[in-house]
């Protein structure tokens, strides 16, 4: 390589990892799903460790991210995801095994089998995507819908007297045994991504370490369901989501 492509290499901008496929986004214009995708992508690049990484997703909008992922992927329930992670890193520890799941599929339908695997202390990976609403089929109040967020079932505003308060389940999570690294993280912006990148960097060395579970929420948006621009969907995020749901390690063990 001579100087010219040397400098060419350090100064790109962007680059597509191996690990992703050619496949054309089924993502709305704006989701954070595809940065987030290529976050996990580039680090199991880096990492190695293509050949023995098992990916999870259930139902949700992240359902078809086995078409994106060079990788083996297995198809989960609703809210099966971390359930079936856990076979799967029980008949092969070998494997590198993490689960992709939204909101309303880990912390509605799902919470019983995200709340014992984390109990159990299963050395997966799990990404949580937070994006506030059910962006898959219709935009319907989620668990973590904000109060007087307005959503296809709550048109005028969450009202925690009616529909409950929104619930910080990773926080929750924090205090089982067999979590051992517990962060919430966004890609609102080039800062938060490499944030996030070095996250979930982490989480998969865990893993591989064999330490427990490692759990990484992504506060995320969903400008469709949310009925906002792109850029607007990530100020709305910065000045509502965050304030609620603050970014940064929670809970980090045996390292």
């Amino acid at each position: 390589m001579d100087v010219r492509e040397i400098i060419c290499e350090q100064n790109k901008v962007y680059s597509k990892s191996k690990i992703l496929t050619d496949t054309t986004l089924h993502y709305c214009p704006g989701c954070s799903h595809g940065v987030v995708h290529k976050l996990i992508a580039e680090v199991i690049e880096e990492l190695g460790i293509q050949q023995r990484t098992i990916g999870v997703t259930p139902v949700g909008c992240g359902v078809f991210a086995y078409n994106y992922f060079d990788i083996d992927m297995v198809e989960a329930a609703h809210g099966r995801a971390c359930a079936v992670a856990t076979g799967i890193n029980r008949l092969a520890p070998e494997r590198v095994v993490f689960t992709y799941q939204g909101d309303g599929d880990l912390s509605a339908i799902g919470t019983g089998e995200t709340i014992h695997a984390c109990n159990r202390g299963e050395s997966i990976v799990v990404f949580y995507i937070n994006n506030a609403i059910y962006g898959m089929t219709g935009g319907q109040m989620a668990p973590t819908t904000l109060c007087g967020m307005k959503t296809a079932t709550t048109p005028d505003g969450r009202d925690p007297k009616l529909h409950g308060y929104p619930y910080k389940i990773t926080e929750m999570l924090a205090q089982l045994e067999g979590v051992c690294y517990v962060t919430r993280q966004t890609v609102a912006s080039a800062v938060y991504i490499r944030k996030a990148k070095r996250a979930i960097r982490r989480a998969f060395e865990n893993a591989l370490a064999g330490r427990g579970l490692s759990f990484v929420e992504i506060v995320a948006t969903c400008n469709s369901g949310w009925k906002m621009s792109p850029v607007a969907a990530n100020k709305w995020l910065v000045e509502n989501m965050l304030p609620f749901y603050p970014l940064g390690d929670i809970k980090s063990v045996g390292e």
